[in-house]
């Protein structure tokens, strides 16, 4: 009997072998459920997050200039979201601008961030808001593109190239005119901490 009872559970063995090794292949033939979840997620962030136009542009400047405007094209994504900041390596920083009337004079207020619809759209445009670059490094070219960090407070940093040319109907000092402006309005009121003549 004892050579009987050996088979037999020589056999046992090999069986409970067969179905553990089966099993195996079974459970790695199935991918994990991370795996397919997280390409799910990272493609609806990207819904989710504004998207830059590629009519975005910035204004050439002179050589002089200390200050020079980028102006975004921003469509909403599936869901809210506001740019809080940005940076670029061409200025010491970025600052989000708009433009308003007060009487018979125009003046320029910084805002601490703007709203992006969902779905919507909001256009920079010279005369309101726009983004401005402070303490440039050196000139903006014509036809040269600067690269820009944007940081959203939902969707988080977009880097984007934006593409430099002269301001529509102005002449051939591009940049002369709203660096003056801006440098009129600002430049003391930055240094001081503030934002020009109220």
């Amino acid at each position: 009997m004892f050579p009987t009872l050996t088979k037999r559970g020589s056999a046992a063995r090999l069986l409970a072998l067969a179905f553990a090794a089966a099993a195996t292949v079974s459970v790695a033939a199935q991918p994990p459920a991370a795996a397919g979840a997280a390409p799910a997620a990272a493609a609806a962030a990207a819904a989710a997050a504004p998207r830059v136009d590629p009519q975005s542009w910035a204004r050439a400047t002179v050589p002089t200039a200390r200050v020079g405007s980028v102006y975004l094209v921003l469509h909403g994504g599936a869901a809210e979201d506001r740019l809080v900041s940005g940076s670029t390596p061409v200025a010491e920083r970025v600052e989000l601008h708009q433009t308003i009337r007060e009487g018979d004079v125009m003046k320029m207020r910084e805002v601490p961030a703007l709203a992006v619809p969902a779905g919507g759209t909001v256009r920079m445009q010279p005369g309101g808001l726009h983004m401005m670059l402070v303490g440039l490094k050196r000139p903006l070219n014509e036809g040269e593109r600067i690269a820009l960090t944007l940081r959203f407070e939902r969707s988080g940093e977009q880097r984007v190239e934006i593409s430099v040319r002269e301001a529509p109907g102005h002449g051939a000092a591009p940049g002369a005119g709203h660096g003056a402006a801006h440098g009129a309005g600002h430049g003391a009121g930055h240094g001081s901490g503030g934002h020009g003549p109220r």
